[in-house]
Formats: structure tokens, C-alpha cells, sequence
């Protein structure tokens, strides 16, 4: 069949099937992406959207059924014959390589050449510049990714996609770890895209910027194509009820439970900034924690609200001044391992990176941080072990075939999950939650805000670090604002 100038469809799924392990991940899958318009894709951790974008991209070239990009049938054996034809996926799981520079991580694989043979340099730089000021991302070409916080990094990945000239785009996730500012860039950046005819493929559990950008709908269910449509043809609670096949209400808001006395204080903290002479991350921090009380800090990217958990636990004890009480007593937190023997535990916002080792099995991976728990006279013991396991994936309701499970197959929102029972596994009485629900859906986030709800009512003090303010407001006993590393206010 030939494509048709007319036909707005670029890029079609026809029964696509595809499997792992035994375990269904799409089911008959058929849908059509259209040209110049903004094709969002919904469904809940699990769905398949994943999945199937990796077989769009060329990253799975093992499944049952079709791709047809402008009618003719394709097959990619790899994301570089996907880049070829025109494909290119923004991924929600950072792909880039932190010892190379923006410019080196950009043009890798599609390197500039001059007339001598040789890496030409001079235009490599000139062309990321001019990516990256599109973007308004301020950041030398030179700079190396691991220097970089994870919002600059998605900043990144998408002038990446963008150095291809590309005739479809899958962005997933695409404003997960990205300010306001940023994500409004973003918006403009797709608008311009969508008039040169480029068709996006726009994954997000951020249902609300669906009204933004998107002008068609599909909603993925259980490995299952349930509906395809304009979106203003549709509610965002039947959205939402597509997604997860039974009513929900739109926003979980907890239950407010009696707090306790103080389990954590903090005076005058400070972290200077290691890379500048006399320059702090923080400034002057002061506050306090009680049992059972869930203290959201809300800021912009930059704020230093990931350097404050990052110092609570012990992880920039060389550059941290100013005094920490647990239950009352002064303490030194050396490192994490002696911050976890006083009760601490931090879920870190980026999971790929800091919060996982993705080749391990499920149950090894929940266990990490409470081996002493596991041992048999100095020896894992893999029936504990799998029992440990075995009860969080019941209680955080984690979505995986077994135990034996590699924690790289399961879905992001499910990895988010075990990180949270490898840090439950250790009787945390402080739990520091950094952006605990990103990339995370519908459903999952309200499994998350119940589980905290939970926590809190045990008498677990929460400080939960979050970029989205009805989470924060719907979440926290108080609110904490921090701008340029300072405490700027405070709300019950």
C-alpha cells in the first residue's frame, strides 16, 4: 500500500504482540500515528507504552505483527536503522553517557568530518550550541553529562532527538525531571515541530498537559489498545477510567494523623559548593521533623532540595557545617550506612542511577540495604530473602512475573516501587522522599500517596521533596519553599 500525500497517517501499529519471560506485554495491538499533531499516549505503569514505543524505535526488532511507516511495511533491526527512516525516541530513562560532554553525547554515532578525515570539532560545538539555545538550556557544549543535574540531562536527551532530522518523535516522560520554564520551552519547541509536519509521540502521566499539547488521545490498558480519538471529545475522568478500568476519584488526599515528638532537627546547616571558592548549595538551614508528619519541600530545580536529603543522610559530609539531632541527640552522619543505622532512608530521585542496580533480580535488589536481615551465620539466606521480597510485592503492589524478576524488565513506576521496599526493608523511622512519583501514573501515584499515608500514621517522619504543588498540598502536614539553597518560607 502507498502512502497518500492526503493520509495524515505517518506511522501505524497492525497487531502487534510481544512477550517477556511468558508474560504478556502488548496483546493485538493496533493504532495510528498522525503527522503534524501531538499523539499522546496514556495508561498506567505496565500498559505497554513502553514497549510498544521500543518496537517503533527499533530497541525490540522480536515481536508478532506490523509497523508501517507511510504505508510501507517496516522491520528495524536496531534505533540507528529507526534514526535512519526517520524515527527518534527521547527516553524517560536517561540514555546518555556521563563521562562524554553535551557536544560528544549529541553527535554520537553521526560525528562531523573535515575535508582532512578528522573530528571536526568547531562544528560539533557550533551545532549543539545552536540546539542548546534553542532550548535555553545555559551550558557549555564542553561540559560533561555527569556534571549536569538530571532535568539539564532531559534537556539534553531531547536536543539529541532533535539533531536528527526527524520525521517522527517519541518523547516519553518528556517533562518528568524538568522545571516549569524548561517544560514551557518544550511546549513551544513541539509547536514548531508539529508545523513542519513532524508527528509527536507524547507519553506523560501528567494527565493535565494533555490540554496543553495533544490533539489525539490513545489510551493503553493491560498490554491492550482500549481507545484512539480527539481529545477534545473526551473527559479527563473518562481518560482516567479507560486507564485503569473502574472509576477513581481525581486526587487521593490523606487522612491527617496526630503527630508525635521530634525525630529530627536540623540548625544552620550549610553545604559549600565544592566546585566554587566561598559558594554554597545551602545556606543557614533550619528544621524540624516530628513523628508521623509528612514536611513536603516544594522549589524550582536548583533550589538545593535534593542537596538538602543528599546532606541529611550523609552524602557531602566534607562540605556540610551545622548540627543534626535525632530524637534529640546531636549526631554526626559520616555516610549513608551509618545514616541508615540511625533510622534514615533515602529514596533518590533519579532510580536508574542512584536508587538501583537494574541487572539484579527483585529480590536481590530489595534486600541491598537490609542484608544484615538475610544472613544465615554469615551466608545470604535465599529463602529469607524471597520471603522478604515476597511481602512488599504485596504490600507496595509491585506488578512483576517473580521474585527472580531482573529490575530492568519492570515498568519504571514498579521500579520506583522497589526502591521504596528496599528502603522499608530497613525499619526506616526517617524516610527522605526525592520526587518519589515521577514517571509515575495515575493509579501508582495513588497507591504511592496511600502508602505514605500509611507510613506517616506508624510514625515514620516524612520529609517528601516533590515538583508538583497538588501533590505537595495534598500530601504534607507542612510545606517548606526553598529558592537559591535557603529556606524561604513555611506553611502549614
Amino acid at each position: 500500500m502507498n502512502a497518500d500525500k492526503n493520509n495524515k497517517v505517518v506511522l501505524e501499529a497492525v497487531g502487534i504482540t510481544k512477550s517477556f519471560a511468558g508474560v504478556m506485554a502488548l496483546k493485538d495491538v493496533s493504532l495510528q500515528i498522525h503527522r503534524g499533531e501531538v499523539n499522546a499516549i496514556v495508561g498506567e505503569n505496565g500498559a505497554g507504552k513502553s514497549t510498544l514505543m521500543n518496537i517503533f524505535s527499533g530497541v525490540y526488532p522480536d515481536y508478532d505483527g506490523k509497523v508501517l511507516l507511510d504505508g510501507e511495511e517496516v522491520h528495524f533491526a536496531s534505533p540507528k536503522q529507526a534514526q535512519q527512516e526517520g524515527i527518534s525516541m527521547i527516553h524517560q530513562e536517561l540514555n546518555l553517557i556521563p563521562g562524554l560532554t553535551i557536544a560528544e553525547n549529541i553527535f554520537l554515532g553521526k560525528e562531523f568530518i573535515n575535508r582532512f578525515g578528522l573530528l571536526d570539532h568547531r562544528r560539533i560545538y557550533k551545532e549543539t550550541e545552536k540546539l542548546l539555545k534553542s532550548l535555553e538550556l545555559n551550558a557549555s557544549p564542553n561540559a560533561k553529562i555527569s556534571k549536569l543535574k538530571v532535568g539539564q540531562q532531559q534537556i539534553v536527551e531531547i536536543a539529541k532527538a532533535l539533531s536528527f532530522d526527524s520525521k517522527i518523535i517519541i518523547m516519553d516522560e518528556p517533562t518528568s525531571a524538568i522545571s516549569d520554564h524548561e517544560t514551557e520551552m518544550l511546549f513551544k519547541l513541539i509547536e514548531s515541530l508539529k508545523k513542519k509536519g513532524v508527528a509527536i509521540i507524547y507519553i506523560t502521566h501528567k494527565l493535565e498537559e494533555l490540554e496543553r499539547v495533544a490533539a489525539r488521545v490513545i489510551v493503553l490498558r493491560d498490554g491492550q489498545f482500549i481507545h484512539s480519538g480527539q481529545l477534545k471529545d473526551i473527559s479527563r475522568n473518562e481518560i482516567i477510567r479507560m486507564m485503569v478500568g473502574r472509576e477513581l476519584n481525581d486526587f487521593f488526599i490523606r487522612d491527617r494523623t496526630t503527630t508525635g515528638t521530634e525525630v529530627l532537627r536540623i540548625e544552620e546547616l550549610s553545604l559549600r559548593n565544592p566546585n566554587i571558592p566561598d559558594s554554597y548549595v545551602l545556606r543557614n538551614i533550619n528544621l524540624t521533623l516530628k513523628k508521623g508528619e509528612v514536611l513536603g519541600v516544594f522549589g524550582l530545580m536548583g533550589a538545593g532540595r535534593t542537596e538538602l536529603l543528599e546532606s541529611v543522610f550523609g552524602l557531602h559530609l566534607q562540605q556540610v557545617t551545622g548540627r543534626i539531632f535525632i530524637d534529640g541527640e546531636q549526631t554526626m552522619i559520616h555516610d549513608p550506612s551509618e545514616g541508615k543505622k540511625y533510622g534514615l532512608a533515602l529514596v533518590p530521585e533519579d532510580r536508574k542511577q542512584d536508587g538501583l542496580v537494574l541487572q539484579m533480580k527483585v529480590s536481590e535488589s530489595i534486600s541491598l540495604a537490609s542484608m544484615e536481615k538475610i544472613q544465615s551465620h554469615g551466608f545470604i539466606n535465599h529463602s529469607k530473602e524471597r520471603r522478604q521480597a515476597g511481602k512488599y510485592i504485596d504490600e507496595l503492589q509491585i506488578k512483576t512475573p517473580s521474585t527472580y524478576q531482573i529490575v530492568e524488565k519492570l515498568s519504571g513506576g514498579n521500579q520506583q516501587k522497589v526502591v521504596i521496599a528496599k528502603w522499608l526493608a530497613t525499619d526506616p523511622k526517617i524516610l527522605l522522599l526525592d520526587e518519589p512519583t515521577r514517571g509515575i501514573d495515575v493509579n501508582a501515584k495513588n497507591e504511592l500517596y496511600k502508602l505514605i499515608g500509611k507510613l506517616a500514621g506508624q510514625g515514620i517522619g516524612i520529609i517528601m521533596v516533590s515538583s508538583e504543588l497538588p501533590e505537595i498540598l495534598a500530601m504534607s502536614d507542612r510545606i517548606m519553599v526553598m529558592c537559591d539553597g535557603r529556606i524561604t518560607g513555611e506553611f502549614s
